[in-house]
């Protein structure tokens, strides 16, 4: 099992930068495929990024694809979002989320992973 706990949110300007982490508890953080996902008000939870266990692969929604880079250190048991050039319409709460059945793969849908963390809020003012 592991937990998950965000952290970077906050309050910025358009056309800024924010950076969000996410740290794992558990000695086998390796070994789980990881995403990031966010949820507006009103709206479903969609898809941000993900990165299998390594970090050989990377995906991205095509809303941040070229803004966002999704990366992680599993000597530090992390994964992170460097988020550039923020748009009003990226505001939302931030989740981390672990999968570890294949994590081999980069996974999307957000029924698949296992374990979420609390959410961070990100906002961007215009």
């Amino acid at each position: 099992q592991v937990q998950l706990v965000e952290s970077g949110g906050g309050l910025v300007q358009a056309r800024g930068s924010l950076r969000l982490s996410c740290a794992a508890s558990g000695r086998t953080f390796s070994s789980y495929a990881m995403g990031w996902f966010r949820q507006a008000p009103g709206k479903e939870r969609d898809f941000v990024a993900a990165i299998n266990w390594d970090g050989g692969s990377t995906y991205y929604a095509n809303s941040v694809k070229g803004r966002f880079t999704i990366s992680r250190d599993n000597a530090k048991n992390g994964v992170y979002l460097q988020m550039n050039s923020l748009k009003p319409d990226d505001t939302a709460v931030y989740y981390c989320a672990a999968e570890r059945d294949t994590p081999q793969y980069v996974l999307t849908g957000p029924g698949v992973y296992d374990y979420w963390g609390q959410g961070t809020q990100v906002t961007v003012s215009s």
